[in-house]
């Protein structure tokens, strides 16, 4: 039976955990602007499979890849670190025009953006952990009962909240594009890029500290 309350929380969740602006609310704003809405909205997809991938491993309790995440902790934050500092002084360094936009390959396009945020998401630890944190705090999911049933009901509203959130996002930013010439473009490259590279560079500052520290 559709439990009410615990596919609020799921979109509640899904939501939440999406909306913060950090690299991936950044990648979906600019290939908005640069790509349209669709290509926007399917970077956001990448990251919602990530959420899900965590989202299904801490509902259903999966042990042995959150000891595995756990404990490889650091090395998915070194990886992701570089990929963010790639990708940050990647986008900096880029003079994009909107023509070659309307040019470029659209499968292409939505295979690497999709890709992209993926790779992102799934190379945060944190993520899966703060997922066990949360579930943890749904008092009525357990694996007893219909505890599976709950489990997936939960994740799926997950999902669902946030790909809302991704579909929301672009969509807004959508409004925006008209208005977009090669000069802002290059301004919200730099933009974007400088603070995608902050992002990587706190990451690895993080795993410097705890490694030598």
């Amino acid at each position: 039976m559709l439990d009410l309350g615990l596919v609020a929380s799921g979109l509640v969740i899904g939501i939440a955990v999406a909306a913060p602006i950090g690299p991936v609310n950044l990648i979906v704003i600019r290939r908005t602007l640069r790509l349209g809405t669709l290509v926007g909205f399917l970077s956001g997809a990448g990251a919602a499979v990530g959420d899900g991938v965590f989202a299904t491993i801490a509902g259903f309790g999966l042990t042995a890849a959150i000891d595995f995440v756990v404990r490889h902790e650091m090395t998915l934050q070194l990886i992701g670190g570089l990929f963010l500092v790639a990708l940050g002084l990647h986008t900096f360094r880029a003079h994009p025009h909107l023509e070659d936009a309307e040019n470029e390959n659209p499968s292409g396009a939505l295979a690497r953006v999709f890709a992209t945020t993926f790779a992102l998401t799934i190379t945060n630890p944190a993520t899966m952990l703060g997922f066990i944190a949360i579930f943890g705090g749904v008092s009525r999911l357990t694996v007893q009962g219909n505890g599976y049933g709950h489990a997936a009901m939960l994740v799926g509203s997950v999902f669902l909240g946030s790909m809302l959130w991704w579909a929301g996002l672009s969509g807004f930013v959508s409004l925006f594009r008209q208005r977009m010439n090669d000069h802002l473009l290059e301004l919200v490259n730099h933009v974007s890029g400088g603070l995608i590279t902050l992002f990587g560079l706190a990451v690895l500052g993080r795993v410097a500290w705890r490694f030598f520290g």
